[in-house]
């Protein structure tokens, strides 16, 4: 309660204000107060009242504002995309890596294939993909997120949206997508990758296909997986099969088109192809 419409220490109103009658029913939204609980200002004095510290915006319920309107942007940015494929990789990945050239030819042929691209809009390999999708005339898609070190979407963005919360950013590759290809990638890949696996073990997601691309890359998580995850009961046989590994652009597309079909061709049951 501001001290500029009350007394702290007698919770009277302060000098040139209008005395507030506490025998009545104060009515705020569908809250009735009585006695005591009267309040000596308005939700109106409150708002307009700019006085006092700011620390107010870095407080939960601010913030819960703030994850709201990101899924608000989000969805408004993404809900007439058409058809996509999400991509991810390393940011670190140079120009001058074959995997960038993996992730041009990979863009493009998605593009082909009537696919927007999906990235997390950065450098490296989300780069490469954006550049084959908007080189091949196709809808170049980055899904930024706010860190101290990236710079920014790259210049091969056509549509783009930045997040402050990597939680609201996660649905968006997810509920846009018709799957996942993954290029080779650090933490923040590996991230998506597991995450996206969940959600198909668990059913959160409908026929959702993932392909990794580097199976030179990948042999080695592949391998703790069958030998140490696998054999000591962690995860069941059937949870490989949710992965595929290839080093073929074509093989990676057709996966997913082939899913697709799938998809399209099975009788409607209410429920769709993306998150909860």
């Amino acid at each position: 309660m501001s001290d500029a419409t009350t007394d702290a220490a007698t919770d009277e109103p302060a000098d040139g204000q209008e005395p507030w009658d506490v025998t009545q029913d104060y009515f705020q939204g569908p809250v009735v107060m009585r006695r005591s609980r009267v309040p000596h200002e308005t939700t109106d004095q409150r708002l307009l009242d700019s006085r006092g510290p700011a620390d107010w915006v870095h407080a939960d319920p601010w913030r819960v504002m703030r994850i709201q309107s990101e899924f608000v942007e989000g969805f408004g940015a993404l809900a007439e995309l058409g058809p996509a494929v999400s991509v991810f990789g390393s940011a670190r990945t140079s120009p001058d890596d074959p995997t960038y050239a993996l992730g041009e030819r990979l863009g493009a042929g998605l593009v082909g294939a009537g696919y927007a691209v999906i990235t997390g809009g950065g450098p490296g390999a989300m780069e490469a993909a954006n550049k084959g999708a908007c080189q091949a005339g196709g809808t170049s898609v980055g899904l930024g997120i706010e860190l101290p070190f990236e710079t920014g979407l790259n210049e091969y963005v056509d549509l783009g949206v930045n997040f402050r919360y990597f939680f609201a950013r996660k649905t968006m590759f997810v509920k846009y997508a018709q799957g996942f290809v993954v290029l080779p990638g650090g933490f923040g890949t590996l991230d998506e990758v597991f995450e996206a696996i969940t959600l198909v073990q668990t059913q959160k997601v409908t026929s959702f296909p993932i392909v990794l691309m580097g199976s030179a890359y990948w042999q080695g998580l592949l391998d703790w997986l069958r030998g140490s995850a696998l054999a000591a009961g962690t995860i069941s046989a059937t949870d490989l099969d949710l992965i595929t590994v290839t080093d073929d652009v074509d093989e990676a597309i057709a996966i997913i088109v082939e899913s697709d079909r799938a998809l399209s061709a099975e009788p409607p049951e209410g429920t769709g192809t993306h998150a909860e």
